[in-house]
């Protein structure tokens, strides 16, 4: 237990060798993550959970969508430092103890992209009436991690060591976190997860779907995603562009820009805080959403029941000539995994049968991806309606 003293498995060697097993076996501790909820909501029957509130009744335009800032928020009840969490925090050369789960990953494992970055902190959300909102204050992306990515190594040390089923008694850290869907507890810093419809002239559509690379991602690692997916955080840390890039729109369009296309998440040479209207790819998008080529939407929030990591759900609908002028230099490999595009590059056909593949137990599909899958087809006649 947490404060019992030096044990074997607070060795860096240890560490590892969890880290390593669960960035291979992510799916199979989805499944028993999501069996510790038996209570909670779920989204379109998949393993992400949610809270009533959180789905609206049908896809909800994103200007729609109102952003609220708190300046005082909440102090949130578990921050991954106490001694719920010392037993997934190792012991340094020194023999201290690292301070915190991200400092484990720094010394021990870290991914090719790992920054401790400005981000937007969730608070609360209502999308189920006329006015939706989203409450949203200050944080960093650390804050996330030393808790997230720490529930997911206290389950995976759990799994290996034991053969029953997880039960809370062997996890404190899980315990004192409690209800995954109360946002105020710890920090989050949700990601912006976006499904990309290409729709052609027929109305037929394909999506876009990602391969994460464990060597180089922090969270997800071995899975796959629908594209694109990033924290919902500013291009910069300046507070210009921490007040400026407070926008899901923004956050989404650099996020295109830089799976999709391969892009550098440097944005200097387009100023300090960056500015949208210089950026051709961002006046391509934003021409397209107003001559109606692109739709967006925001259909619902989710927590993923290994890390407790929030998505913000969205997904972008994009005429063909769009898409492909847009999207002409897709790339198949990018900083964070492979592009599966299917065999026109266009994207695998968005059909009652990839959905299911995707959404079932044929793929390792992480649990936002899977939702937002089921949510579009559910909501498929809105959706591509042209």
């Amino acid at each position: 237990m947490p404060g019992s003293g030096p044990t074997a498995g607070d060795s860096a060697e240890h560490w590892r060798l969890v880290r390593r097993w669960l960035n291979e076996n992510r799916h199979e501790l989805f499944t028993l993550a999501a069996g510790l909820y038996p209570q909670a909501g779920r989204v379109s029957g998949t393993s992400l959970l949610c809270r009533d509130e959180w789905i609206p009744g049908e896809p909800l335009e994103l200007q729609r969508l109102t952003l609220n800032w708190k300046d005082r928020p909440p102090l949130p009840a578990v921050n991954g430092e106490g001694r719920a969490s010392e037993h997934v925090r190792p012991l340094s050369a020194d023999g201290t103890r690292c301070a915190t789960y991200a400092g484990a990953i720094a010394a021990l494992d870290p991914p090719s992209l790992f920054e401790n970055r400005p981000s937007y902190r969730i608070l609360s959300a209502d999308l189920s009436g006329p006015y939706s909102l989203m409450d949203f204050t200050s944080g960093h992306y650390f804050d996330g991690v030393n808790i997230g990515e720490a529930l997911a190594h206290e389950l995976a040390a759990d799994r290996l060591g034991s053969p029953e089923p997880p039960a809370y008694e062997r996890l404190p850290l899980r315990s004192s976190v409690g209800d995954p869907c109360d946002l105020t507890r710890r920090s989050v810093m949700p990601a912006i997860t976006t499904l990309t419809l290409r729709r052609d002239r027929s109305g037929h559509a394909s999506f876009l779907l990602h391969w994460r690379d464990p060597a180089k991602v922090t969270h997800a690692g071995g899975l796959y995603q629908v594209m694109p997916s990033g924290i919902f955080q500013p291009a910069d840390s300046t507070p210009g562009s921490q007040q400026g890039d407070f926008d899901i729109w923004r956050c989404m369009v650099r996020e295109f820009s830089e799976e999709l296309l391969g892009t550098s998440e440097d944005y200097h040479s387009l100023g300090t805080p960056l500015d949208y209207d210089r950026w051709p790819f961002f006046r391509q998008l934003n021409e397209g959403r107003r001559s109606g080529k692109l739709g967006v939407y925001c259909v619902g929030l989710g927590v993923d029941p290994l890390t407790m990591v929030v998505d913000i759900l969205t997904v972008a609908v994009f005429d063909g000539d769009l898409f492909d002028a847009a999207f002409e230099h897709l790339v198949q490999v990018n900083a964070e995994g492979r592009v599966i595009s299917g065999p026109q590059a266009t994207g695998i056909p968005f059909t009652n049968e990839a959905v299911t593949k995707f959404t079932g137990d044929a793929e390792p599909m992480q649990s936002a991806g899977a939702a937002l899958l089921r949510l579009a087809w559910q909501y498929r006649a809105r959706l591509l309606a042209q």
